[in-house]
């Protein structure tokens, strides 16, 4: 039987191991050669030859076995602190960015418990508990995770209403999209990396203005306005008040039913005129705000996030390709409920009224 190297043994091979190990001083008292000894108890010479000389130097106690080099060196009790340590981030640890590499945790285990890990013993550790290597979100400092909270109380509350008047719920937000394409990832020769080549002038911005629209036993829907601005004079840059009353008005006609919804605290979205037409239109439509700097509690910014994906690396020869290929997506994501669907769940929100 032979032992792989460079993992953790079961234990009933740690138990044939250390049998071995007898059996192999009890063969070297006897005077057999290594490449005799290796081949009864079927290891390697290269263990045979260890073997002897720890008998030589230290007798049968020093060819017994340590334990195994796979065992879990950190107890329960230090695992647990080390997870927490590790959930602090990198930077409260004294490094300069948050980014926790296999080098950084093998440092603090040492720091803190004293214990020795090569870097692929704290890949296996890791894994071992459930740890992987991810991207992470980003979220702003200046979040109020306490407002955030009590804002999700909010929005079950939302639910509630929507409930009672057999309501829809409406998430809103903005998106926009300059000449210079998002980058995505893609393949390349090693050691050369790929270019795109995008056009270095040229002014001008798409705007979109969406909403995804949910309703317990209802088809999820997206709908949506988008708007070229090419710098020309009395060109509006972007949406105001009146795109998000039409765009609201809209979406009753579409939806039939009245409206919960839900956005954030930007400037036009607080404006009087705005405030006067939700004053106005009280009775089917009722509006919550999200706390500031909480964009992951909206699942448009998900649509957003897929919009952009799908333009990535895209070397448009003018603005109005832009626009196109955002239409494009749009209206695709209009026909995969299933896709909306999944930008909510992925603010960790639900569809069940409380």
């Amino acid at each position: 039987m032979r032992y792989a190297q460079g993992r953790g043994l079961t234990d009933a091979e740690r138990v044939a191991r250390e049998r071995a190990r007898l059996e192999a001083v009890a063969r070297f008292e006897a005077g057999e050669t290594n490449r005799a000894v290796a081949a009864v108890l079927r290891v390697t010479d290269r263990s045979v030859e260890r073997w002897r000389r720890q008998w030589r130097e230290a007798g049968q106690a020093g060819v017994s076995s340590k334990g195994s080099p796979g065992r879990p060196k950190l107890f329960a009790v230090q695992m647990a602190r080390l997870e927490r340590e590790l959930e602090r981030g990198a930077l409260a640890h004294g490094w300069s960015d948050q980014r926790w590499t296999l080098a950084r945790v093998k440092n603090l285990i040492g720091r803190l418990f004293h214990v020795s890990y090569t870097v692929e013993g704290t890949w296996r550790l890791l894994k071992r508990h459930g740890w992987s290597w991810q991207q992470p979100a980003r979220r702003a400092i200046e979040r109020d995770d306490d407002a955030v909270e009590v804002e999700e109380r909010g929005l079950a509350a939302g639910k509630s209403t929507a409930a009672a008047c057999n309501g829809w719920i409406v998430f809103e937000d903005e998106a926009g999209q300059s000449m210079t394409p998002p980058r995505a990832r893609t393949w390349g020769r090693i050691g050369q990396t790929p270019v795109v080549h995008v056009r270095g002038r040229g002014a001008g911005r798409v705007s979109m203005a969406g909403m995804t629209c949910y309703k317990s036993g209802e088809r999820s829907r997206l709908i949506y306005a988008v708007r070229e601005y090419t710098g020309r004079k009395n060109q509006p840059k972007g949406f105001g008040w009146r795109d998000f009353r039409d765009l609201l008005v809209r979406a009753r006609i579409q939806l039939g039913g009245p409206i919960v919804l839900v956005w954030d605290n930007v400037r036009i979205h607080l404006t009087a005129d705005m405030r006067e037409f939700i004053d106005a239109t009280s009775d089917w439509l009722t509006v919550f705000q999200l706390p500031t700097y909480a964009p992951d509690l909206n699942p448009q910014e998900g649509v957003s996030s897929l919009v952009k994906r799908d333009i990535g690396n895209l070397a448009a020869a003018d603005l109005g390709q832009i626009t196109r290929a955002v239409k494009r997506k749009l209206k695709m994501l209009q026909y995969r409920p299933q896709v909306i669907d999944g930008c909510l769940a992925g603010t960790g929100l639900t569809l069940g009224y409380e």
